[in-house]
């Protein structure tokens, strides 16, 4: 049994003692109680030390948990700024992304641009040159016509 024990064992038996008629005394084994009591008496320096040494743990744990607390705060602030960090340089890769297309966009409408007025130039060549055959063509079937008149012209005058 510890202090606390014997205390309350020696309260315990004083409450549950004989009372003595009309009056606040009761009778207890003197003995018994001088025995727990002088018991309680010689445990109580074992219990404040065991007392003490809880607290000394206690405060001991404490600051080991306060130094664990601190060293968790700083690592969680170590990822965030990390994890922030790793944002700005997606962010940065994103927005370079979107210039890069922009780039290309740009540089392929005008690539565009120049392939089809080449194609317009060529095919405007192409039509000047197709009209000009297709008036030769025309010249040349009118001269065949203006020749068979010719021949048909001669044919006449030589038979009259």
């Amino acid at each position: 049994m510890d202090s606390i024990e014997k205390l309350t064992s020696a309260i315990t038996m004083v409450e549950e003692a004989r009372s003595v008629p009309l009056s606040a005394s009761c009778v207890v084994h003197r003995g018994e109680l001088l025995e727990l009591l002088d018991e309680a008496r010689n445990l109580l320096p074992h219990d404040f030390s065991t007392a003490q040494n809880v607290i000394s743990s206690r405060d001991a744990i404490l600051e080991e948990g306060q130094g664990s607390a601190e060293q968790l705060v700083a690592m969680a602030r170590e990822e965030v700024a990390r994890m922030v960090e790793q944002t700005a340089i997606v962010q940065a890769a994103r927005d370079e992304a979107q210039r890069i297309l922009a780039q290309v966009r740009e540089t392929a409408d005008r690539e565009r641009e120049e392939v089809e007025t080449y194609i317009d130039s060529r095919l405007a060549t192409l039509e000047v040159i197709l009209a000009k055959t297709s008036d030769a063509v025309a010249r040349g079937r009118e001269r065949l016509a203006g020749a068979h008149d010719n021949d048909a012209l001669s044919h006449l005058s030589a038979e009259k």
